[in-house]
């Protein structure tokens, strides 16, 4: 009977030979929003018209490039026997650890080039950072992946989720179903929280480079927990998880960075001042 529960469809639309993924969907509407939140923000404090439209042509594709040339590195051993495999980004295999190291680079880059602090760019764009990931992971959930260990369709009917979700979390692995945690839906609503955090925040005009930094120990602290029920993950050695070890390291150099901005005075300049330096 409960084998017989049919997934939904990872296919939005077939044009022809063309499939159009819901993960793709997806995450081209998490990018549009972003840009959109980023944007408005950007004009209110005075950057120049266009600054994340151009920022965005080169982020987005590096970003992708970074994810899987992450996720590559720590699946060698797979594509080194199979080197064909590792432009087949359209199978799977991209790490959001990866795309945050390209997009920052890109903007550290992008920031020096145009004039304007980085950490003033970091800032805009960190809500707009965090609400992607929140949508993108409900394209796992499409794709049933990233999910976490077995549980019960008790345990998911007492977290009160619709139907919906819970028959999406009944999974076929190694020719066997079950149900498993929705650590998806985990992660999307801790960013969720996220989000509604960094919105606040700037609200009362931190010091620069704080919002970004809080978001870096935000989305740490939640990655580093949640990774640890998921079955899926990048492995540095047998018992540690690579996203959990950048997780900590992320927190405390996050951390550390904060306080010597601001022992240093460098916080002194606010979120929303006028000045570029």
């Amino acid at each position: 009977m409960l084998a017989a529960i049919q997934p939904l469809d990872p296919i939005a639309v077939s044009l022809g030979p063309i499939n159009v993924a819901w993960y793709g969907l997806i995450i081209g509407t998490g990018i549009i929003l972003g840009y959109f939140l980023a944007n408005s923000e950007a004009d209110r404090i005075g950057l120049p018209k266009d600054t994340f439209a151009d920022l965005l042509i080169w982020a987005v594709p590096i970003a992708i490039i970074s994810a899987r040339i992450y996720y590559v590195i720590f699946q060698w051993e797979f594509y080194a026997n199979n080197p064909g495999a590792i432009i087949q980004i359209w199978n799977g295999g991209i790490a959001i650890h990866g795309a945050l190291i390209g997009s920052v680079v890109t903007a550290i880059v992008f920031a020096k080039r145009r004039g304007i602090s980085v950490w003033k760019i970091v800032d805009i764009a960190a809500p707009s950072i965090i609400l992607g990931q929140m949508l993108g992971r409900w394209g796992n959930f499409m794709n049933q992946e990233a999910h976490g260990g077995e549980v019960t369709r008790a345990f998911l009917e007492g977290l009160y989720l619709p139907d919906w979700i819970i028959n999406q979390m009944y999974i076929e692995v190694n020719g066997s179903y079950a149900y498993y945690h929705p650590t998806f839906l985990y992660e999307s609503l801790w960013s969720l929280a996220g989000l509604i955090l960094l919105l606040v925040m700037r609200r009362f005009n931190p010091g620069r480079g704080e919002i970004f930094l809080t978001y870096v120990i935000w989305y740490s602290i939640g990655r580093a927990f949640i990774e640890g029920l998921r079955t899926d993950s990048l492995m540095l050695t047998e018992s540690i998880r690579v996203a959990q070890f950048i997780s900590i390291v992320l927190i405390i150099g996050a951390i550390a960075i904060m306080l010597y901005r601001r022992k240093t005075g460098q916080s002194n300049v606010r979120y929303a001042d006028k000045k570029n330096a």
